[in-house]
């Protein structure tokens, strides 16, 4: 099948809460620019602008997002840059995509990416994303195994048979495994069959609306009864449809029960999530005594710090390890072994009801 079959959907419906308080409903996590020039959503079109044409990009993200997202992605056209009615996880917002996708064109061939993903090796990943696409062709549901790099708990496992992670060919997967513990982590990472699932996947349309008729029926029912995209009512039966979906993760909708699934294992591709404001900081170039910042700082006895204050000196005396991000309504301090804990700052001020913070 020629790639003329092939297409992108970007998730993007996402708040970014960990990286309050730069991070907002309407300037969310993957519209802003930690790293380099171009946001995160646009350095992940700009990588797959690389395997096929802008006019390929689909995009769902959410009413909050979906202007500042249109603005930003002039080569992907407009209509498909899609605003879910309802938070609903991954598996109705890619059903949903794949129901147009598949009306649009039977056959299509359907990669999903995170938009808010830092990959340092472009081109490498690219070379990754056309494997995934071939493996898709067969009727495999395809997932991207990232090698760790350290015993990260933050994210799930898969883990693949002894011995066949050491080429880039799809291979079995023996299991999914959730969110280790530290001890646990220290043995997958020593194993070398254990990678960290990434969120990425690659599928036929009509590979994964038959895994979704068999696995999340009353989603796929719901799904199903909306008519071809084309229809001028189509969006008007979205918003009546789609609320009434499952709130689940396409992982365990689907790919920790079907059996047509397999692992294309990654390396060297310089992937990172940025998941907190620490991960920016390892990002990020440091000094001699491991500061980073984004804006002007001066430091006299501190180490370890990473500093956001556009247009500001900030001076740092004898501290260390501090996280410092300061917005024109707001100011984090926090220490940056603590960021993952951010998001908390946030479930805090919506029991305030300070939705001007928000």
């Amino acid at each position: 099948m020629p790639a003329l079959h092939h297409y992108a959907l970007i998730l993007a419906g996402g708040r970014g809460t960990r990286f309050w308080p730069r991070s907002r409903r309407r300037r969310a996590k993957q519209v802003l620019n930690f790293l380099g020039e171009r946001s995160l959503i646009q350095q992940t079109v700009d990588r797959l602008k690389l395997v096929l044409p802008a006019r390929h990009i689909w995009v769902i993200t959410n009413r909050h997002l979906q202007k500042e997202i249109i603005r930003q992605l002039p080569d992907v056209p407009a209509e498909q840059i899609l605003a879910e009615p309802a938070q609903r996880n991954t598996a109705p917002c890619i059903g949903l995509a794949a129901h147009i996708l598949h009306s649009l064109d039977p056959k299509a061939v359907l990669g999903v990416f995170p938009a808010d993903h830092y990959i340092s090796q472009p081109r490498t990943f690219a070379r990754y994303v056309r494997l995934g696409y071939a493996a898709a062709r067969k009727d495999a549901i395809v997932v991207f195994g990232i090698e760790p790099r350290w015993p990260e708990t933050g994210y799930g496992y898969i883990e693949l048979p002894k011995g066949a992670a050491t080429n880039a060919k799809p291979v079995p997967i023996v299991r999914f495994v959730e969110k280790p513990d530290r001890p646990t982590a220290e043995r997958y990472l020593a194993a070398g069959n254990f990678y960290w699932n990434a969120g990425m996947f690659f599928w036929r349309t009509s590979v994964i609306l038959g895994a979704l008729r068999r696995h999340l029926p009353r989603t796929w029912s719901l799904l199903a009864s909306l008519p071809d995209s084309r229809e001028p009512h189509f969006w008007r039966r979205v918003a009546a449809v789609f609320p009434r979906c499952e709130n689940i993760s396409i992982d365990y909708a689907v790919l920790e029960k079907a059996q047509n699934v397999v692992a294309i294992p990654v390396s060297d591709v310089g992937w990172n999530d940025v998941g907190s404001w620490n991960a920016v900081y390892e990002l990020l170039r440091r000094d001699a005594i491991g500061n980073a910042s984004t804006g002007t700082h001066l430091a006299l006895g501190s180490r370890g710090c990473y500093v956001d204050a556009p247009g500001k000196l900030v001076a740092l005396l004898g501290v260390q390890d501090l996280v410092i991000v300061d917005t024109p309504d707001a100011l984090l301090v926090a220490h940056r072994h603590q960021a993952q804990r951010v998001s908390e700052i946030v479930a805090e001020l919506e029991k305030q009801g300070r939705e001007d913070l928000l």
